[in-house]
């Protein structure tokens, strides 16, 4: 299943008022970005020797990232309903969702609705 962390302009990422972030300002920040790219799509090879492909508009991933490509994990980050979401993100993830809120004038929010700052570490 997985933990989500979001970029997020609501006081909770559930909730349905709110500020979202709108995928075109998403996709121009991702553009603008050197070390991310706009993917809109995403494959994975599963034990059982399927594929599990996800296409998205707004799906990127961080090509900087340091575990990229180690055991076929990548740095996705989607779009989905004025929000910005990451399924387990680690540490050094957390750290480029914060910067990349920053940009947005946004803030990263877990599932349990903890922040996370700059170190990826909680802060409320």
């Amino acid at each position: 299943m997985g933990y989500d962390v979001y970029i997020t302009r609501k006081s909770n990422w559930f909730d349905e008022r709110g500020s979202d972030i709108d995928i075109e300002e998403w996709k121009g920040l991702v553009q603008a970005d050197p070390d991310m790219r706009l993917d809109g799509n995403a494959s994975v090879a599963l034990k059982d020797g399927s594929t599990l492909r996800v296409e998205s508009d707004g799906l990127a991933v961080w090509s900087a990232y340091s575990g990229n490509g180690n055991g076929g994990n990548m740095a996705w980050l989607d779009f989905q309903q004025g929000n910005v979401v990451v399924k387990n993100p680690d540490g050094e993830i957390l750290g480029k969702m914060w910067q990349l809120a920053q940009r947005l004038n946004a803030k990263v929010q877990g599932d349990d609705c903890e922040l996370y700052d700059a170190d990826g570490h909680v802060i409320g």
